[in-house]
């Protein structure tokens, strides 16, 4: 490996993260407005209906022989899932139009920018692959397999809002995760300083895998994937420069790129494992990995364009941290303000702040707590 990729490939994996990062947010927001249209939709029938005056032809208010739209929680023998609203098939036609455009409109023109503002500028090569596995103590493979948990999750939901059967809503949304990232898995392939990485693709299949085999066993996510951050400051002036150099200077920029404030959790609800016990449905138990020490890909060495060393401290040691926490399926609070139901589903994918019994480096220690 030349002298200065560790840092260019560490730059690399931190705008590909943040581009699935933004897909996701846009995947989530896009219910928002459609949802509302539903619902505006509903209450301006169920309004007409009510207004019906008599000697009114019917006609003028009739609300068609609708198809069950989807509700995990009752499930029937015909592969539908019953709801209190209900659509016509002339409605989910038109819904599943409108899903199937928005995705492919939304990702074609984010898969468009990210080749204009990065791989254009770069030198090309004939389609080749490179093992990185080893780098930043896998932390960044954890980050493609939440990542593509989030997104397969974002889209499963607006597929949901379609109507469709229930098996298709989850082969469509649930895998949906793996292949927008492995489309940009191939860019990575046919670029000379970087390329395909299996392990890259593996943990995309792994994320998108872990929603959609729940969905089709339980449907429902017992076991969530989460995410919380806190930034590191250092007393060692030459630690914090380092950080600047390979993660950003802002917060923001931190947010996305720093491992060594990144904790990836996975979240099991309590209550379905034990359904007679008198355990509240919003309670989580969840088991947390991150790493403190990371600064370098693969090494605490840095290198500048000529190969000489600028950055020297294998002193520090490279650790993975363990983490025992308890957690919150805000899915789970009961409220009928459908905004609250949005905002609680988006903010999900977060790890509640609790605290935290860690383990690193041979030792347990606690934390008050965990961001």
């Amino acid at each position: 490996m030349k002298p200065a990729v560790s840092l260019y490939s560490s730059f690399v994996v931190s705008l590909t993260c943040t581009f699935r990062a933004l897909c996701s947010i846009f995947l989530v927001f896009l219910i928002s407005p459609v949802v509302q249209a539903q619902d505006d939709t509903i209450n301006l029938q169920n309004k007409l209906q009510s207004n019906k005056k008599p000697g009114m032809n019917p006609a003028a208010f009739e609300i068609k022989k609708a198809a069950p739209v989807f509700n995990d929680n009752n499930i029937s023998n015909a592969g539908q899932e019953p709801a209190a609203d209900t659509l016509s098939p002339l409605q989910i036609k038109r819904r599943t139009r409108f899903i199937a455009a928005a995705n492919i409109v939304g990702y074609s023109a984010g898969m468009v920018g990210l080749y204009q503002t990065w791989y254009k500028d770069y030198p090309q090569s004939g389609f080749h692959s490179f093992n990185d596995n080893k780098e930043w103590k896998q932390m960044d493979k954890i980050g493609h397999m939440y990542s593509a948990y989030a997104l397969s999750k974002a889209s499963m939901e607006l597929w949901r809002w379609t109507g469709i059967e229930r098996k298709k809503r989850i082969w469509l949304g649930g895998m949906s995760g793996a292949m927008y990232q492995t489309v940009i898995e191939v860019l990575d392939g046919f670029s000379s300083e970087w390329g395909w990485s299996w392990g890259d693709f593996a943990a995309n299949i792994a994320g998108s895998g872990l929603l959609t085999v729940q969905e089709l066993a339980w449907d429902e996510q017992r076991v969530q994937m989460k995410w919380s951050f806190h930034r590191k400051h250092y007393s060692d002036p030459t630690l914090n420069q380092r950080s600047d150099d390979l993660f950003g200077k802002t917060t923001a920029e931190r947010f996305l790129k720093d491992y060594n404030g990144q904790t990836y959790w996975l979240s099991t609800t309590l209550k379905p494992f034990f359904p007679g016990s008198n355990l509240p449905e919003w309670l989580q138990l969840s088991v947390g990995t991150g790493t403190e020490g990371l600064f370098g890909g693969f090494d605490n060495i840095g290198k500048d364009e000529n190969g000489q060393v600028i950055f020297n401290r294998t002193d520090i040691a490279r650790r993975r941290q363990w983490y025992l926490s308890p957690d919150v399926d805000l899915t789970k609070i009961k409220t009928n303000k459908k905004a609250i139901k949005l905002a609680l589903q988006i903010f999900n994918i977060l790890k509640f702040p609790a605290p935290s019994l860690e383990y690193s480096g041979g030792k347990l220690s606690w934390n008050w707590l965990h961001f």
